[in-house]
C-alpha cells in the first residue's frame, strides 16, 4: 500500500464517460425496456440536470419530458433552476404542483401533529426541518434533531424520540412517493422508461425513499460519485448556478442540506472516504488528505458501514415464498 493517497484517484475523462452513458442508455431503454424516450423529475439540482442532459445526449431533446413536481414547502429556486435547465437542453416539460395530493393524503396535517409532541405550539407560520448531530460524549453516533422556526423567527431545537422521527419520516416519504407516481403516469402515457437520478453516495448509503426517488426503470449517475456528477456537469455545460448550488433535500420548509439531514459530513469528504474504504485505504493514510484526524476518518468509515446496514432494506426487492 502506497504511503500517500491522492483524492485525484476520482478524477475521470468526462467526455468519454458522457458517450459511454449515452451509449449504454440507448441500449437500456430502447432494446432491453422497449420504450420510446425517458421522462424524469426536474429539481434543479446538479444530479437532475446531469441525467436529463445525459438523456438528451442519449435520444434527443424530443424524447426527453422533464416534470416539475412542486409543493407547499418546496424551494422557490427549485422550480426556477429546473426550468433553466430544461430552456437550455430544450425539452418538452409539465408542471404538477402535488400539493393537493399531500393534502388529501394528510401529510402535512401527519407531520405536524408528530412535531407538536416536541412543540405543542407549533401551527400555522411556523418552519420546520430534520438535522443529524453527532452526539455529545459518544464516537460515531448520531441522533436526529427536530428544527423549528416561529413566524416571529423564533428559533428551538430539541432531539427526536424514535417514534416522532419515524412519523416524521413518515410523512414527508409521502412527497417522493406521489412524485414517482406521476413520473409514471407520463411515462405510461408515452411510453417512455422512467430516469432515477440518485448519484452513488445516495444509492450506496441508502438516501432514498422506497418505492418513492429509489424506484426508476435506468439510475444513470448510480455509479459516480458526487465530484464525478460534477465533473460530469462541467463537461455537459449545466450552467454555472447550478453547478454551485449546494445540494439540498428540498423536502422540509426550512432551508435543509442533503450534508445536515443524512450524511453529516462534506459530500466531497465522504466521496474520498468512500473510494478509500472500498479500496482498502487506511484511515491514517486517507486523514491528511482530507485534512481529518485518523480517529475522525475511522468515524466516517464507521458512519458508512452503519448505513449500509441500516438501509439494507431499502434494496430489497420484493421476497417470493419459493
Amino acid at each position: 500500500m502506497n504511503a500517500r493517497f491522492d483524492p485525484l484517484s476520482l478524477n475521470l475523462n468526462a467526455a468519454v464517460e458522457v458517450e459511454r452513458i449515452a451509449t449504454t442508455l440507448r441500449s437500456q431503454v430502447l432494446k432491453q425496456l422497449r420504450r420510446k424516450g425517458v421522462v424524469l423529475g426536474l429539481s434543479g439540482g446538479v444530479d437532475s440536470s446531469v441525467v436529463a442532459a445525459l438523456c438528451v445526449r442519449a435520444f434527443g431533446a424530443d424524447r426527453v419530458l422533464g416534470i416539475y413536481m412542486p409543493e407547499q414547502d418546496s424551494e422557490p429556486d427549485s422550480l426556477r433552476l429546473g426550468q433553466a435547465v430544461a430552456e437550455w437542453l430544450g425539452i418538452e416539460t409539465v408542471l404538477e404542483d402535488i400539493t393537493p395530493i399531500l393534502v388529501g393524503a394528510g401529510c402535512y396535517r401527519r407531520r405536524d401533529e408528530y412535531i407538536r409532541r416536541l412543540v405543542p405550539e407549533y401551527g400555522p407560520g411556523w418552519r420546520s426541518k430534520v438535522v443529524l448531530r453527532k452526539a455529545k460524549g459518544t464516537a460515531g453516533y448520531n441522533v436526529f434533531h427536530l428544527v423549528v422556526r416561529g413566524p416571529h423567527g423564533e428559533e428551538k431545537e430539541a432531539r427526536m424520540p424514535p417514534e416522532v422521527y419515524l412519523g416524521i419520516v413518515a410523512t414527508t416519504n409521502m412527497k417522493q412517493r406521489t412524485r414517482k407516481q406521476l413520473e409514471y403516469y407520463h411515462a405510461d402515457r408515452l411510453q417512455y422508461a422512467v430516469a432515477g437520478t440518485p448519484n452513488r453516495l445516495e444509492y450506496d448509503q441508502g438516501f432514498f425513499v422506497k418505492n418513492g426517488d429509489g424506484a426508476a426503470d435506468v439510475k444513470p449517475i448510480a455509479h459516480l460519485y458526487k465530484s464525478q456528477v460534477y465533473q460530469l456537469a462541467a463537461e455537459l455545460g449545466v450552467p454555472e448556478e447550478i453547478r454551485s448550488r449546494p445540494p439540498t433535500t428540498d423536502t422540509y420548509s426550512l432551508a435543509q442540506t442533503q450534508e445536515e439531514f443524512f450524511f453529516g459530513i462534506s459530500l466531497r469528504t465522504l466521496d474520498v472516504c468512500m473510494y478509500a474504504l472500498d479500496q482498502g485505504v487506511p484511515a491514517e493514510t486517507v486523514a491528511p488528505a482530507v485534512g481529518l484526524s485518523t480517529e475522525q476518518v475511522l468515524d466516517v468509515f464507521r458512519d458508512i458501514a452503519g448505513r449500509r446496514r441500516s438501509t439494507r432494506y431499502q434494496h430489497e426487492q420484493p421476497l417470493l415464498v419459493a
